[in-house]
C-alpha cells in the first residue's frame, strides 16, 4: 500500500483570494448616499434596458445597489434582514473630510482662529509686573 496523496486547495494562494474579493465587491455606504440624494434620483426613476444586466436593469435595488431579475423578487429582497440593515446603515450622515480631520487633531491654515487678547488680560500682567 503507497501512501494517500492529499487533495490539494489553494487555500494559502493569496492572488486567487484577492480575485475573488474583488469579484463581490459592493458599492461602499458614501457612493450609495449620493445617488439617494434628490439631484441624483432621477437617474434610477426610468433606467435604460441593457440586456447585460438581470431584469434588462429594471428592477434596481438602490441601497443595495443591486439589480433583480423580476419585481417579485425585488419585493422579496426588500423584506429581508439584509435590506433593512443598509437601509437603516444609509440613515446616518457618511463623515466628511473636515470631520475626519477634526477627529485626527488637524486644521488647515485658513480655518485655525487666534485668540485676541483682551484688556483684562493685558490690566493683570501689568498689575503683576508693578508690584
Amino acid at each position: 500500500m503507497g501512501r494517500l496523496r492529499r487533495s490539494r486547495v489553494h487555500k494559502g494562494i493569496r492572488d486567487i483570494q484577492r480575485k475573488y474579493r474583488t469579484r463581490q465587491y459592493m458599492r461602499d455606504i458614501d457612493q450609495i448616499h449620493d445617488d439617494i440624494q434628490p439631484q441624483n434620483a432621477s437617474k434610477f426613476d426610468k433606467p435604460e434596458l441593457d440586456p447585460e444586466l438581470p431584469g434588462m436593469g429594471q428592477f434596481y435595488c438602490v441601497p443595495c445597489a443591486k439589480h433583480y431579475i423580476n419585481k417579485l423578487s425585488l419585493d422579496e429582497h426588500q423584506k429581508g434582514k439584509i435590506h433593512k440593515k443598509r437601509v437603516k446603515l444609509l440613515k446616518e450622515e457618511p463623515y466628511s473630510q473636515a470631520e475626519a480631520d477634526a477627529a485626527a487633531g488637524l486644521q488647515r491654515a485658513e480655518t485655525k482662529s487666534k485668540k485676541p487678547k483682551t484688556d483684562a488680560m493685558m490690566v493683570d500682567t501689568t498689575e503683576a509686573t508693578t508690584a
